[in-house]
């Protein structure tokens, strides 16, 4: 399982916007759904490495989250291994939460790229840490006007620069060179990597020392 604990870097600032991202996040698919958990932040469940990645990246976006993820099982309050049936995070406990309350503060604390990995494998965590923290200098640095145009695009079809660049009125030009500007390709290309290092992290669990 993967644990995404993700909290607000500036909510003095702009006030609290826990709930606004987690009505972006109502649609992912999770095994115990995005919800508050104390003050100013939120936590999520994933079952699947991509969606896990996808979902660290879209709060990198946004440059004002610490995303912590944490590799691990998870118990219900009573021990029960697997997820409660109230899907209420108070009924969770286990490694996986620990590790994810690690990697968020590992990301809080003077990281360029806010996002941590925290796993028993510690070594396929800190590979795959290294992964989404190099997709996610691309996606932190992208201006508005490129995000008005990778919105838009789809990763894997062909031919949507045409259509990109007839929605927004502008040429097909600009959109390429977006494209290019902001490593999109390149992202996308990269994303399976850190999936694939944290099914590693998931999969290939070390045992406790004692």
């Amino acid at each position: 399982m993967y644990v995404l604990t993700v909290n607000q870097r500036d909510s003095r600032e702009v006030g609290d916007m826990v709930d606004e991202l987690i009505r972006r996040l109502r649609h992912v698919d999770t095994l115990l759904p995005f919800q508050r958990s104390v003050g100013d932040e939120l936590i999520g469940v994933v079952a699947d490495p991509h969606t896990a990645v996808d979902v660290a990246l879209r709060a990198v976006r946004e440059r004002r989250w610490n995303v912590g993820v944490g590799v691990g099982p998870l118990l219900a309050a009573d021990g029960t291994p697997g997820l409660p049936d109230s899907q209420d995070l108070e009924d969770v406990t286990g490694p996986g939460l620990v590790a994810a309350r690690q990697a968020v503060e590992a990301a809080a604390h003077g990281q360029r790229i806010p996002v941590a990995v925290s796993a028993r494998n510690a070594e396929a965590a800190a590979e795959a840490e290294a992964v989404l923290r190099l997709i996610g200098q691309l996606v932190w640095t992208r201006t508005d006007a490129e995000w008005r145009v990778l919105d838009l695009m789809v990763p894997g079809v062909r031919g949507q620069q045409k259509l990109v660049a007839a929605e927004l009125g502008i040429t097909t030009q600009a959109v390429s060179q977006a494209v290019q500007r902001s490593f999109w390709t390149e992202e996308h290309a990269c994303r399976p990597a850190a999936a694939r290092l944290l099914a590693l992290a998931d999969e290939v669990a070390l045992p406790e020392a004692g």
